[in-house]
């Protein structure tokens, strides 16, 4: 089944075309990321798949209905938004972050049950981070937040899992385990992810198909053939060092025997 559908997507905002005559197919289950400069409109680009933004013209259909249906019937998008780094002091625990992301189910004013708690352990475990479940949420390194927030949003075991810059603020080494850990969460959970980045090479040996974005669509599909002076010069300009064709396949190769 299509996760995804979409057909001649324009979206303008405030008198701007943030993104221009986008067409995409994605199939349920498929790692998707999506590449792109600061302000090429990958978070307008989700958005739009949340159902938060109107397209301007064209067609947007998730798993054969629009976002708005899909929004209504609950459960279906697990959504973690470019985050910064929380403040020290913030006093809720791990635990209660991720419990937040049941409140859907839950309806309002209704509390978390045993089986919310135990499905919030389960997602902070399979994490790697169970026994932080009591910390300060503030207190926990910037890798730390991350894992939490993703098992916040896998809490309510959506069917899409939609990452914006998930990897900001983390290192070179955290990087490269964090994708490990995203490309073993959609094997185990058989979900469809999408995860925006900046970072066109980090990502190129984890996802199943890339989508080149910077105001309209400049390729979709196989990872490794998006790694080539064209494509990269119009999505990011002409100013691109690209790397030799054998050292991206060596680097590709060492992070898949990782």
């Amino acid at each position: 089944m299509k996760a995804l559908e979409i057909n001649n997507l324009c979206v303008k905002l405030d008198g701007r075309n943030v993104l221009n005559n986008i067409s995409l197919s994605l199939d349920e289950g498929k790692f998707l990321g999506i590449v792109g400069p600061n302000g090429g409109g990958k978070t307008t680009f989700f958005r739009v798949i949340l159902g938060l933004i109107k397209p301007s013209s064209g067609t947007v259909f998730v798993f054969g209905k629009e976002p708005e249906e899909m929004v209504r019937q609950g459960n279906i998008f697990g959504y973690l938004p470019q985050i910064s780094k929380t403040p020290p002091d913030f006093p809720v625990r791990v635990i209660d972050v991720v419990l937040m992301g049941r409140y859907g189910r839950l309806g309002i004013f209704k509390r978390p049950k045993e089986e919310d708690k135990q499905k919030a352990l389960e997602y902070l475990s399979m994490m790697g981070i169970e026994d932080l479940k009591n910390m300060p949420f503030g207190q926990l390194s910037g890798g730390q937040q991350q894992r939490a927030s993703i098992a916040r949003a896998l809490v309510s075991e959506p069917r899409i899992l939609i990452l914006d810059e998930p990897s900001t603020g983390i290192d070179v080494i955290g990087q490269e385990d964090f994708y490990h850990l995203l490309k073993g969460l959609q094997k185990k959970l058989s979900i469809t992810i999408l995860m925006a980045s900046h970072d066109t090479g980090a990502i190129t040996s984890y996802v199943d198909e890339i989508a080149c974005l910077n105001n309209t669509l400049h390729y979709h599909g196989s990872p490794l053939s998006a790694l080539n002076e064209a494509v990269l010069s119009g999505l990011y300009g002409k100013n691109v060092d690209l790397l030799m064709h054998n050292e991206i396949c060596e680097k590709c190769e060492r992070l898949r025997r990782a």
